[in-house]
């Protein structure tokens, strides 16, 4: 009776952890946006405007609940890359000039942020820096722990869009070289 008594103990003990972890449900999270969810590409090329619209400032929270940022739907619609190739915030005189980013770009490249700020933050020996219209969509990065994704901005030569996975908005960033 001991030894049954034992056996279940050590069941139990070693059950504990296990009872501990957060249960995932399968699906997207309900916010519809963020979340661990990861896109499985980048942003479609922006479409022209078909006439000139005045000049107002952008609003990214489209339902309840959702960031007053650029962010990603859980079905990988991307909110608030609409700007197109003209929007001077993302021009640059010199595209690409620290080089192009080598490292993985895209869903199953997931990089933890190893440090630094806005200005300049690092993950596996490459360096980036947010686009300095895009500063106020990244104040609450963990910039040592982080996990984003780059893709590829089809519409600004010589930015990348990084993806935060745990709050499921991005920011233009620029490569500063590395590896």
């Amino acid at each position: 009776m001991k030894s049954l008594l034992g056996i279940f103990s050590l069941f139990l003990i070693c059950s504990i952890p296990a009872l501990a972890q957060e249960k995932h449900q399968g699906g997207p999270p309900s916010k519809g946006f963020g979340g661990g969810h990861i896109p499985a590409h980048g942003p479609a090329p922006a479409r022209p405007p078909s006439h000139a619209a005045p000049q107002q400032a952008a609003k990214y929270a489209d339902r309840a609940g959702h960031p007053e940022a650029p962010h990603v739907h859980t079905n990988d619609k991307w909110i608030g890359h609409d700007s197109g190739r003209d929007d001077p915030h993302y021009h640059l005189d010199h595209p690409w000039e620290h080089g192009r980013f080598t490292g993985g770009i895209g869903k199953g490249h997931a990089w933890r942020i190893e440090g630094g700020n806005r200005e300049r933050f690092w993950f596996g020996g490459f360096y980036f820096s947010a686009a300095p219209a895009d500063y106020a969509f990244c104040d609450d990065w963990a910039w040592g722990t982080d996990q984003i994704v780059i893709y590829d901005d089809p519409d600004h030569d010589g930015w990348y869009l990084a993806y935060n996975v745990r709050l499921g908005t991005y920011v233009h960033v620029q490569y500063l070289g590395g590896n």
